[in-house]
């Protein structure tokens, strides 16, 4: 019997566990399925990590690193090669080649079990099925971990932040990108991943456009791509052809929640990753998550700040102080795509961060905050790009002015410097 499992050793697992144990929970469990700890960090070798946690410039295994070294120092059970199979109210079911099939009971647990990658069945490209087609993070792992190189020629359809390093990555490596081509009228990665990967090596992005073929019998030959129109139709007479054969996929990420689901645990349809509260417990009593199980974060230092939220309001359940009390629900408005936490408990201890993101890029814009059409709080925003995660606070001052749901919405606004 433990007092807290943890399932994922990625950095919000580890960073989840160890603010657990710094509140003074000391039977702890990390259960993670490889072989090693610190999730997708190890295969992300570039720098540009830490910059808010550590206040200095990492690399993600270096990130990574840091908690383990944390985690080396605490009495914090480690059960590496270990596959969940289910949770059962507070038993989660597990299984390792070497200590077989395993009952692990907590008081608490903590979900932390990240994110995967959309395939190519999820967005439905037409052409053959030949060699030379892989997810934007399986080609790095091959990379950077495997060490095999993937293709000399590549185009990259999405413009996410792993595909766009992953172009910087295949440039590095000798190959030559000839395009990355994205669906929508804007890019879906951080602006300095489009200057430091695309525009510092020269390499074209297509906006408004999509693969609309692929050819190759054993190996990919070449790919087709047209301009698409505002319903995202291809239009014909705009198909432009791109000799190679490597084609990555950077089609989005999703949260990885079949364990939840099984669970019964409730999921938002907007995100596809759990609904929290303020604490991130779950619908389902002492069962908390964080990380990309709740949403796509952007930045790992997120993902910790988030993971050190759940690490603490587990503590306090464990202990019995855990805040009880009215909620009331966050509830998306105009031009907001979602909003985690999706409820608010009004007698928590203030202040309360909000993560949002937006449908589309703004300009000129405030997150207005409001009660039964009363405005609470009000958010200035000169630019929000749905690339860049959003975050807004609460203070207690706020809460107090709150006596039902919270729509958060955006409005324009004049921005003066």
């Amino acid at each position: 019997m433990y007092d807290l499992v943890v399932i994922g050793g990625g950095p919000a697992g580890l960073a989840a566990a160890y603010e657990a144990y710094h509140n003074g929970i000391k039977k702890i469990v990390i259960i993670e399925r490889e072989k090693e700890l610190g999730g997708i960090l190890n295969q992300c070798i570039h720098n540009g990590f830490g910059l808010h946690t550590f206040k200095e410039e990492l690399t993600g295994p270096e990130y990574a690193q840091r908690f383990i070294d944390k985690i080396a120092d605490t009495p914090i059970e480690v059960k590496l090669g270990t596959m969940v199979l289910e949770i059962k109210g507070k038993t989660v079911y597990a299984l390792s080649p070497a200590e077989g099939y395993m009952q692990i009971e907590g008081t608490a647990i903590i979900l932390a079990m990240g994110c995967r990658e959309r395939t190519r069945g999820a967005i439905q490209v037409p052409g053959y099925r030949p060699s030379g087609i892989f997810t934007a993070g399986a080609a790095q792992r091959y990379i950077n971990i495997e060490g095999y190189s993937v293709g000399k020629e590549v185009v990259i359809l999405g413009s996410g932040d792993i595909g766009l390093i992953m172009a910087r990555r295949m440039m590095l490596e000798g190959a030559k990108v000839k395009a990355v081509v994205e669906l929508m009228p804007y890019s879906s990665g951080l602006n300095r991943n489009i200057v430091q990967c695309l525009e510092d090596y020269d390499i074209p992005l297509y906006l408004s456009h999509t693969i609309t073929d692929i050819i190759g019998q054993k190996r990919l030959e070449k790919v087709i791509i047209s301009k698409v129109d505002e319903h995202r139709k291809p239009i014909k007479g705009t198909e432009k052809v791109f000799e190679c054969d490597t084609l990555l996929l950077s089609v989005g990420l999703i949260p990885e929640n079949e364990l939840s689901k099984n669970a019964g645990i409730a999921i938002d349809a907007r995100t596809s990753g759990l609904i929290v509260s303020e604490t991130m417990q779950t619908s389902q009593d002492g069962i908390f998550a964080c990380g990309n199980v709740l949403h796509v974060h952007d930045l790992v230092d997120f993902v910790t700040e988030e993971a050190q939220n759940a690490g603490k309001s587990a503590a306090s359940y464990i202990k019995g102080e855990h805040q009880k009390g009215e909620h009331v629900k966050v509830v998306n408005g105009k031009g907001i795509t979602y909003t985690v936490p999706q409820s608010i408990n009004l007698s928590s201890p203030a202040p309360i961060k909000l993560f949002m993101r937006v449908g589309q890029p703004y300009h000129q814009q405030k997150i207005a905050v409001k009660c039964k059409d009363k405005e609470i709080a009000a958010f200035k925003k000169k630019v929000l790009l749905p690339a860049e995660m959003q975050s807004i606070i609460l203070t207690k001052k706020h809460l107090q002015s709150i006596s039902g749901d919270v729509l958060i919405q955006l409005e324009e606004v004049e921005y003066h410097d």
